[in-house]
């Protein structure tokens, strides 16, 4: 277990895939909440707590970092909807406002009190994930990456937190009003969701950046979106999603000979353009057989109107013959083929002995009298 542990290409998997569950369990709900890109706002201004830190305890590995930057992370959103509340910028607007400017603080102090220290823009943008493996503890008696350790304890807070406040993430999510109504606080579900993602982004930007943090937070729970309207099975396919992300970005990396980090990014976007186009819903494939179903339906629907309307008609050996069609619906022959065929293979009209008349079954005139049945009532009584 122990030499397990240390290998390169182990620890450099499981620092991605940790990072990505922790991150999609929290960036599901950001997603849901419409508030997804407070997530690069938070990951950003968070160097602003992580350099105050510093600047106060002159320790560049204090563990205040965490409160630090979950404090930031917090105050972006409080500034955020501040502006926002002004009605005089929209949203989107405050929070290309409010980071850049901490961001900025930070970048200035980083320079005025840290320029020798290894806390700079590079290191929280970018991490390195291919180093991960370097900088290794003791726990129980076995070493182990120390970002492997800290990130497995951020997961398991995350999980526990959204198991534990599972029901009051989803009402506050979805029906704020009724949370509060029954008791709930969905500002504080809120803010302890946003201060856990600050939590998430100082523990893992070390090891893979702002970027591929971002990218986790919210493309994974994004292609889950795509894939199923439960919230349950929208966080398993987003930790699914982030796993395997971890694991083939790895792969091709070391295939391609180019950034670790990147491609796991890259294998992101790669499941959610899959779930965009063969998503089983709302997937654009999906969304065109739907339509073309719906099309070749309302035609059929067309037919039965029309044969409905002259069954009782003197002339209906003429309104209902097969030739008769194409004046009356305006369509060609092979249109007329294919209505034809469908609407006989469905059992909703026959042939007549000759083959040139159509009639309806007795399910093509209960649903020709549905069709009909909205219209009839909202006529207007003269």
């Amino acid at each position: 277990m122990n030499e397990f542990l240390i290998q390169p290409d182990v620890v450099i998997v499981l620092v991605g895939t940790l990072v990505g569950i922790a991150s999609s369990l929290l960036g599901t709900f950001l997603v849901l909440r419409k508030s997804s890109m407070l997530s690069d706002a938070i990951s950003h201004s968070i160097l602003l707590g992580i350099i105050l830190v510093y600047i106060i305890t002159g320790n560049q590995y204090s563990p205040f970092f965490i409160v630090g930057a979950a404090a930031v992370g917090v105050l972006t959103v409080v500034l955020t909807e501040l502006l926002a509340s002004s009605n005089r910028v929209k949203n989107d607007a405050a929070i290309g406002l409010v980071y850049p400017l901490l961001f900025a603080i930070a970048v200035i102090l980083i320079n005025l009190f840290a320029a020798n220290v290894h806390i700079d823009t590079d290191a929280v943008l970018l991490g390195e994930i291919g180093f991960a493996w370097l900088d290794t503890t003791t726990f129980l008696g076995i070493e182990v990456a120390s970002a492997v350790l800290s990130l497995s304890a951020v997961t398991l807070i995350n999980a526990l937190f959204v198991f534990l406040f599972y029901k009051e993430l989803k009402l506050s999510t979805f029906d704020p009003g009724l949370a509060a109504a029954l008791g709930f606080s969905p500002t504080f579900i809120y803010y302890a969701l946003l201060s856990l993602t600050s939590v998430t982004a100082v523990t893992a930007f070390d090891s893979v950046g702002a970027i591929l943090l971002v990218a986790f937070i919210i493309v994974p729970p994004s292609a889950a979106y795509l894939l199923t309207d439960k919230l349950w099975k929208m966080l398993f396919f987003g930790s699914v999603f982030s796993v395997a992300s971890g694991f083939l970005g790895y792969l091709s990396a070391i295939w391609l000979d180019v950034s670790i980090g990147g491609m796991m990014a890259v294998f992101t976007g790669i499941f959610l353009a899959l779930a965009f186009f063969f998503g089983p819903k709302y997937g654009l494939i999906a969304q065109e057989v739907r339509r073309r179903q719906q099309r070749s339906d309302n035609t059929a629907r067309m037919l039965l109107v029309h044969l409905y309307n002259h069954e009782q008609d003197d002339l209906s050996v003429r309104e209902n013959a097969i030739t008769a069609l194409s004046e009356h619906l305006r369509w060609n022959q092979q249109q007329i083929q294919r209505v034809m065929e469908k609407s006989l293979d469905d059992g909703l009209i026959s042939r007549g002995p000759k083959g040139e008349r159509l009639f309806l079954t007795s399910k093509g005139r209960v649903l020709a009298q549905e069709v009909l049945e909205p219209w009839e009532h909202n006529e207007p009584k003269l």
